[in-house]
C-alpha cells in the first residue's frame, strides 16, 4: 500500500486526534469529516476499537502499513512487553527524532528533509527516513543545509525536547542518548489494542 498524501486533517479528524501535534484540525471542527460528521452517534465494535488505535498510531508516524506490520513483528522478537518495544521501535525512527529534535515542525517536514538529505547520523549523511537509530548516536544537519528556512522556522518555534535526546542549538546537532520509557510516549494510544488486533 503506497503511503497516504492526502488531507491530514481529516484523518484526524476521523480518529478524533491531533496528527500535527497542534491542535489545530480539532479547534473548529472536533468531528468527524464529510456531511454527516456532527450527528454521528455510531458505538465501535471491539474490532472497530482496534482498528481505530492502529490507525491513530500508524497515521501519527506516517508509516505505511506493510512498515508498521513488519515493526510490529520485530517488536514481537524483543523482550519485555510487546506493545511498549513496538512504540519504542517506532519513537527511534530517524524521521521521528528529527521531529523530536525540533529541526521539523512535523514528522512530514522531517521526512522530506531526510528524504532530500539534508540530515546526517554520526557524520554521514542518512537519505532513509525508517532509518533505526541506536542511543549514543549523533542526528545532524548537514553543513550545506544548515541556512534552510524551515529549519530556522522550526528551531525558533520548538519550545520543548524530549529528556531522552540532547540538542546542540549552535552545532545543529542532537544526540539519542537513551531509548524512551513508555511514560515518556504519547499517553492516548492503547498499544494493547493494537496487539489485540494483530493477534486476532
Amino acid at each position: 500500500m503506497a503511503r497516504y498524501t492526502g488531507s491530514s486533517w481529516k484523518i484526524s479528524r476521523r480518529l478524533g486526534i491531533s496528527l500535527s501535534g497542534t491542535g489545530k484540525e480539532l479547534e473548529k471542527r472536533p468531528y468527524a469529516p464529510g456531511p454527516h460528521g456532527p450527528t454521528q452517534r455510531k458505538k465501535l465494535s471491539e474490532y472497530g476499537l482496534q482498528l481505530q488505535e492502529k490507525q491513530k498510531l500508524r497515521h501519527t508516524y506516517g508509516v505505511t502499513e506493510r512498515q508498521f506490520r513488519n515493526l510490529f513483528d520485530k517488536a514481537g522478537k524483543l523482550q519485555g512487553k510487546h506493545g511498549d518495544n513496538f512504540m519504542i521501535l517506532l519513537e527511534a525512527r530517524l524521521d521521528n527524532l528529527v521531529y523530536r529534535l525540533g529541526l521539523a515542525r512535523t514528522r512530514r517536514q522531517a521526512r522530506q528533509l531526510v528524504n532530500h538529505g539534508h540530515v546526517t547520523v554520526d557524520g554521514s549523511r542518512v537519505d532513509i527516513p525508517s532509518f533505526s537509530v541506536k542511543p549514543g548516536q549523533v542526528i545532524g544537519v548537514r553543513e550545506k543545509s544548515r541556512k534552510l528556512n524551515i529549519v530556522k522556522e522550526s528551531m525558533e518555534l520548538n519550545s520543548y525536547t524530549p529528556e531522552y535526546v540532547s540538542f546542540d542549538a549552535d552545532k545543529l546537532e542532537g544526540t539519542f542518548t537513551r531509548f524512551p520509557e513508555r511514560t515518556e510516549l504519547a499517553a492516548d494510544i492503547n498499544e494493547a489494542l493494537i496487539v489485540e488486533f494483530y493477534s486476532r
